[in-house]
This record gives structure tokens, sequence and C-alpha cells, in this order.
């Protein structure tokens, strides 16, 4: 049995919520984060912030490797891929899935509290000296709290996310809630979380998180 820490199980409500819309207070977290446009299926743009997420995700994990962990590690599963996303107008992404192309996205992943700045620019280096073609500028470490959300699993495929989405608008407006949707780099918007590897799972078989920023009706 393993005794890594999974984020994925000790933060159930965060990452494995039901079927149905629940409420959530997300609290402060750590991430890795790359901002990018386009298509996330055919962008060259996409592609290279994955290797670079991951990258740098696994140069931190692996670090107890060479002795060069940092202070407070302990040894965990990296967490899922996770993704920010509206249109290139500041619209949502949902009902848009024909444009991919004009897509604004930053994909991130979360990290271990551990992990400092100093950490994330020594993950930095040993990334460089292993792929030097990796624009590793583009990279963040940044904390984010996203604050009152509203969030369901989503089974299926991304072009079907628009039902669950609606289902999440249905709860809220029922419950004197309306979404928080606000514009800018750190704007609060659609938020995805990916379980599991989409590359070895059958579309209709996807499970995503989805999340989005409400308030309270006053």
């Amino acid at each position: 049995m393993s005794d890594k820490f999974d984020f994925k199980k000790e933060y159930k409500d965060l990452y494995l919520p039901p079927k149905k819309p629940v409420i959530i207070n997300v609290p402060s977290m750590k991430f890795i984060a790359v901002n990018g446009k386009g298509n996330p299926n055919t962008c060259e743009e996409y592609k290279n912030a994955m290797e670079i997420l991951y990258g740098l995700s696994y140069s931190i994990k692996m670090s107890k490797m060479n002795g060069t962990e940092p202070e407070g590690y302990y040894d965990y599963v990296v967490p899922p891929l996770e993704g920010f996303w509206e249109m290139a107008d500041g619209s949502s992404v949902i009902g848009n899935v024909k444009d991919k192309n004009l897509f604004v996205w930053t994909s991130l992943i979360r990290q271990p509290e551990f992990v400092t700045k100093k950490v994330f620019e020594q993950a930095k280096a040993v990334l460089s000296k292993k792929k030097p073609e990796l624009n590793l500028d583009t990279a963040q470490f940044v904390t984010i709290k996203e604050g009152l959300c509203v969030q369901i699993l989503h089974v299926g495929t991304y072009d079907t996310e628009s039902a669950s989405v609606d289902l999440m608008n249905k709860y809220i407006g029922e419950n004197g809630y309306e979404n928080d949707f606000s514009d800018g780099e750190n704007g609060r918007r659609h938020h995805e979380i990916y379980l599991g590897d989409p590359r070895r799972i059958a579309p209709e078989k996807r499970r995503t998180v989805i999340r989005h920023p409400v308030k309270k009706v006053k």
C-alpha cells in the first residue's frame, strides 16, 4: 500500500464532488501556472504548457532522489491538471465549443505547501538543463484563493459540459446564489479539474470537476 500523500483522497470535497451541484468555499492554494490561448487539441502553445507544468511538478517531486528536497518535503502524488477557461472576448466557453481557437486559458497544477518561490526557481533550473528548448519564462508560481464556488462532477466529453453547467445554474438560482465571474488574468473564471489521464480514458467516461465562482444574492 502506498503511503504517498494523495490530494484527491485527502481533500475529497475539492476533487471528488457528487454528480450534482454543491456549494464549497475553496481555500488558498499554491500552483504552477502557464497562460495561453488557442485550441488545446491542436495548438503548440498548449502542448508546451503541458510539458512545462508536468516537467516542473515532477522535478519538485523527484528532488528527493538527488538529496535536494525542500525543507518540509513529504512524498506525494502529483495533483491533477486544472484549467481556467474563457473566450478571447471574455465570454463563457460553454456553448462556444465550435470556436476553440478563441479559447484563452490558464493551465495549472497544485503544489504542496512546502513549495516556495525558491523551490520553484530551483525546479526551473533543473528542467532547463534537461529540456533547454522549453521557454520556462511562461511558467508562474502563484497563490490562488477561489473562495465561494459551486461545483459538480461531470462524466462525459468536454463538449457536453453544458448539461452539467445548466444543473449548476439551476441549483444556485434556487438556493440564493448567482454566478460571480470577473475579467482579467486573476479573475474568477470557468474552472475544470481533470481526474485521470484523458489520453487513456474513453471520452464518454472522462471525469471532470467543473467549478464556478458564486456569490450570495443580496
